[in-house]
């Protein structure tokens, strides 16, 4: 760690965007003008620093997101060190994305200039809005016939719901991208033909020509900003350190999104973007004290270095040297040697290693303070979404949220000999990701996994045979339904009575069981009296959520909320056991008397066809159960968005390019559960 620079010159940041927006080719340009690398890698030929393992570097995409570091001066000013996670653009891997955004403090959303803002682009900012994280966007793929600048920051605005702020213009014909009028700095920028960028002062006449945009840009932001609608309105001159402390104010509040344009594969518009990021996104100091929960109560703390130690495991992966347990440190100060309380396995532990990553490699470092993201190596039993504190000051931050997956697989060795080495691979792979399940058909015994789609799934296949050299067969995948309580029941008893001899049992609870529409599972205990004591009640909700794992449809219940209101104890017999069991049984007879309604994923379906084939792409999604939300008209080509059952959408992609010979593509991606028409 460079303890020289202070903690108001780090930047932690994600990049985000749709899949083939070119998240990878842009974080490889970042590392290569900062001088982090000195050759640039091309994800076509699987050599991008991020994009490290072999399943990425087969597939061309990124599968797991990926940390690295690198430090920026804009001319003039001190260097800034930033940490940056590329981030995977597609839907199945949606829990990268969702711990990335959890521990960064501000992202770049990444917009292919041709595609606009797409079905995944509007997953990712949504995601980004539910954590608060300032962002600055970056159009993309600039040099691309069929680039539109104006329409992309259009899309920005009515898509998503946003001001864009252009922070320059264009120059040259659509698919082009001869150079970048800055209006904050009152520059141009252009590139000669070997790289090299090019800066130089506006011109008397461009000045002339410019200053509409940039009056049009300043009064946008003062709508927003005291300091400069002061100015402004005094019509005061507004230099450029002015405007550019507005926009950084704004940016920080999240009243609008400066954007820049460029071209990551001819490394245009690299150099502004750094000075953007350094600019107008946050560092740790400038976030909201996170909330930490310490004996019950909720407590604010401050990045400070000499605080109370508050960290929170974010990722887990398993690499050539071994685990790697990422961490974000939101307070105090992490050192090699150091016991640590770990909330979730309740026990302390000891810091053995600490690194700095990058990418597939690692750094050693003695210690980490706040607002650092680092790694502990060797934690062989590691749990992701864990918060590490001190072992006589316990906190517990915000838990890491995890969507409900969507599709399971059957599957098994085809050698005997490797049944203990797929089960040390399935544990390794359910232990780095929260969104893969693993389990067993309660009627076969077979081996279940559940994923977020095929892709996630054939992965996860992939590195069975790759890491854990085991050969797999695989079943056809199978639609993850869900179940929930169709009314509310009071006052639904589960006993359990044994003395007829040897060691008793008894337990007796009264539950009441309602359901939620927001899709999560509580427990409330209601009791008064003592009539349950506390060990009993762990005990009681232990059963309760071991009973909803499996409704009376044979799948998990979900949206229901269950309140233990009276129960009674004997003196001998009563034990943890009796009381799980009372519980399961409690559930089940509130179930079986309200009955369950079935759930399915629905997925968003994004789809770009020739127009020709508009009537036959939607006459097929109706008879899928479709339901079309909304068709833009593109000219000769149409974007259509509908949602559909999963279940619906098998090999749809193959079905889909024989309707319209080849010529339409879809996307889909996960919109959430819903009752299932056929039961």
């Amino acid at each position: 760690m460079n303890t020289r620079t202070p903690l108001s010159r780090w930047r932690n940041l994600g990049i985000i965007a749709h899949i083939d927006a070119g998240k990878t080719t842009l974080t490889e340009r970042l590392l290569y003008a900062s001088g982090a690398i000195h050759r640039i890698g091309e994800v076509h030929d699987g050599a991008a620093t991020t994009d490290f393992s072999e399943i990425e570097r087969r597939r061309g995409i990124t599968v797991g997101a990926a940390a690295v570091r690198l430090d920026w001066a804009p001319a003039g000013e001190a260097a800034h060190r930033l940490t940056l996670i590329d981030t995977p653009g597609h839907i199945d891997f949606a829990i990268e994305v969702e711990r990335s955004l959890r521990v960064l403090d501000g992202a770049v959303a990444v917009f292919s200039a041709v595609d606009g803002v797409q079905p995944q682009s509007e997953t990712v900012w949504r995601q980004a809005d539910r954590h608060g994280v300032p962002r600055i966007a970056f159009v993309n793929k600039m040099d691309r016939p069929g680039a539109d600048f104006d329409r992309v920051l259009a899309q920005l605005r009515d898509r998503l719901g946003v001001e864009p702020w252009a922070l320059g213009v264009p120059l040259g014909e659509s698919g082009t991208f001869d150079g970048w009028v800055d209006l904050v700095e009152r520059s141009v920028v252009t590139w000669t033909d070997d790289g090299e960028t090019v800066r130089r002062p506006w011109t008397d006449d461009e000045a002339l020509r410019q200053r509409d945009a940039r009056q049009r840009l300043i009064e946008a932001v003062a709508g927003h900003d005291d300091a400069l609608a002061e100015a402004w309105l005094h019509e005061r001159p507004i230099d450029d350190a002015l405007l550019r402390d507005a926009l950084r104010r704004a940016t920080l509040a999240g009243t609008g999104v400066p954007v820049l344009a460029g071209s990551a594969i001819r490394n245009r518009g690299i150099e502004a973007l750094l000075d953007a990021i350094v600019r107008y996104l946050p560092s740790p100091l400038d976030r909201p004290a996170v909330r930490a929960e310490r004996d019950g109560v909720e407590t604010p703390l401050e990045a400070d270095p000499a605080g109370p130690l508050a960290a929170l495991v974010f990722k887990i992966a398993h690499q050539a040297h071994g685990p790697v347990a990422y961490v974000r440190v939101y307070a105090g100060t992490l050192r090699v040697g150091d016991a640590v309380w770990c909330s979730h396995q309740a026990r302390t532990r000891r810091i053995g290693r600490l690194a700095v990553v990058q990418a597939a490699r690692t750094h050693d470092v003695r210690e980490a303070q706040a607002g650092e993201i680092v790694a502990i190596l060797g934690w062989k039993d590691a749990v992701g979404g864990e918060t590490l504190s001190g072992a006589d000051d316990r906190l517990l931050l915000e838990a890491i949220r995890t969507q409900p997956p969507v599709l399971s697989l059957r599957l098994s060795a085809a050698d005997g000999d490797d049944l203990i080495r797929l089960g040390q691979g399935l544990a390794a792979l359910a232990q780095e990701d929260p969104s893969f399940r693993v389990g067993a058909d309660p009627d076969t015994g077979e081996t279940l996994v559940w994923g977020m789609g095929e892709l996630h799934l054939e992965t996860k296949v992939e590195r069975l045979r790759d890491d854990w050299r085991v050969e797999v067969r695989t079943g056809t995948p199978r639609v993850a339904y869900q179940e929930t309580p169709r009314a509310a029941v009071r006052g639904v008893e589960g006993k359990v009575v044994k003395r007829n001899g040897g060691v008793g049992q008894f337990a007796r609870v009264v539950i009441d069981v309602a359901p939620r529409d927001d899709g999560e599972v509580t427990f409330e205990d209601r009791t008064v009296g003592g009539v349950v004591p506390r060990a009993f009640v762990a005990a009681t909700e232990h059963g309760v959520r071991a009973a909803l794992a499996e409704g009376p449809r044979g799948h998990p219940v979900v949206g229901i909320a269950v309140t233990l209101v009276d129960g009674e104890t004997h003196a001998v017999d009563s034990s943890d056991l009796a009381f799980r069991r009372a519980a399961g049984e409690a559930v089940r007879a509130a179930l079986a008397q309200v009955g369950t309604a079935l759930l399915e994923p629905v997925m968003d379906v994004a789809i770009d066809t020739p127009s020709a084939h508009l009537g036959d792409v939607i006459g097929d999604l109706q008879r899928r159960h479709g339901r079309v939300a909304t068709i833009e008209d593109k000219g000769a080509r149409a974007d259509v968005l509908a949602l559909a059952p999963l279940a619906a959408l098998a090999g749809y992609a193959t079905a889909l390019r024989s309707l319209t010979q080849g010529r339409a593509e879809a996307r889909l991606a996960f919109h959430g559960y819903e009752e299932a028409r056929l039961q």
